[in-house]
């Protein structure tokens, strides 16, 4: 009975540890979650510079996400390799590293935050989970008097906990861009047009500037399905996505409203300007030709409807319902152009 007693865990142990779990499960966001980690990191061990990367799967680089012992705006932008110093050689071979100050590491002069002060010491963890390695816990020159097993263990129990909320936090994220994306195009869906364009039409309202919006509808595509199928009538929809997205503006958004329905919205842009805009765009737009399939190539045409707030409205309704009657009006005038008022 003494030996149970004395190897269970403390009971202010067990409560660090709920605080732990409850605080990296109770959000959903990422930035809140990496937030939370820092924050356990500094409470845990005294050093003089905590650092959370994390892994840029595209590049095979980390980032610096966050930091504390204020360096967080000096390590922006700074990426280090996998492979490449303490960091990379943590996130490549997905294990713990731990260097005193006895000893001399080549890993210790690669840069990133080590070229930032003098380093003496490091721990570094990698943040893995069952989808593989997501970054790395990096804590600069510990203090040496007050490093013990229990401050190492709580460390490796710390990353583990923020693996499981870094994927569970991802997990989220695609289910919620998965709800607002269009699966043909891949662009956004009419709901979340509805949600963006609310949000722009009160904000540049308070800036006391424009928003315009093209609704643009495919000219004659019901021929192409009952030529060549909805198949390929599918494949033409995701080509015509792709190639508004490239002809939109950089702060322009483009949507798939429905059916063969696209919304090009343009924050901060009047009518006069989005009149030309969408000129072009049309145009480049009709001359693209569209490869299906080896020996056929199509092309598309579209009727464009253009309403501007303040002038044609300030709801979300009155816009959206306005570029759609101009729109029937430039189809019922000869198709292929565009209608602003």
């Amino acid at each position: 009975m003494t030996n149970e007693t004395e190897n269970r865990i403390p009971l202010a142990d067990l409560l660090v540890f709920h605080q732990l779990t409850r605080s990296l499960t109770s959000s959903f966001d990422l930035d809140t979650i990496l937030r939370t980690i820092l924050e356990h990191m500094e409470r845990t061990i005294e050093a003089d510079l905590w650092t959370l990367l994390m892994l840029d799967e595209a590049t095979q680089e980390l980032y610096y996400a966050i930091a504390a012992g204020g360096e967080q705006e000096a390590l922006r932008g700074v990426r280090v390799k996998v492979g490449e110093g303490v960091a990379g050689w943590v996130a490549e071979h997905g294990e713990s590293l731990i260097v005193p100050e006895s000893e001399v590491d080549p890993r210790l002069s690669t840069p990133g935050a080590g070229n930032r002060l003098r380093v003496r010491s490091v721990i570094a963890m990698p943040i893995r989970g069952r989808k593989g390695t997501h970054g790395v816990i990096e804590v600069f020159n510990p203090r040496a008097d007050r490093l013990s097993d229990y401050t190492i263990a709580f460390l490796h129990i710390l990353a583990d906990h923020a693996a499981i909320a870094i994927e569970n936090a991802r997990d989220v994220s695609r289910i919620q861009q998965l709800s607002i994306t269009d699966d043909c195009t891949g662009l956004y869906n009419a709901r979340h047009l509805y949600d963006v364009l609310g949000h722009e039409l009160e904000r540049c309202s308070q800036l006391h500037l424009p928003v315009s919006l093209a609704f643009l509808d495919l000219d004659c595509f019901k021929l192409v399905n009952d030529a060549h199928g909805h198949l390929v009538g599918s494949e033409l929809l995701s080509h015509t996505g792709r190639r508004l997205q490239q002809l939109c503006g950089p702060n322009d958004r483009c949507f798939r409203y429905g059916g063969d329905e696209f919304v090009v919205l343009m924050p901060e842009t009047g009518a006069d300007v989005a009149q030309g805009r969408c000129s072009n765009l049309l145009s480049a737009l009709m001359e693209t030709q569209f490869p299906i399939r080896p020996g056929l190539k199509l092309k598309v045409s579209a009727s464009v409807g253009l309403a501007s707030a303040p002038a044609d409205g300030i709801s979300v309704h009155s816009i959206i319902g306005t570029a759609d009657a101009r729109m029937y009006v430039a189809k019922s005038n000869g198709r292929g152009h565009v209608r602003h008022s």
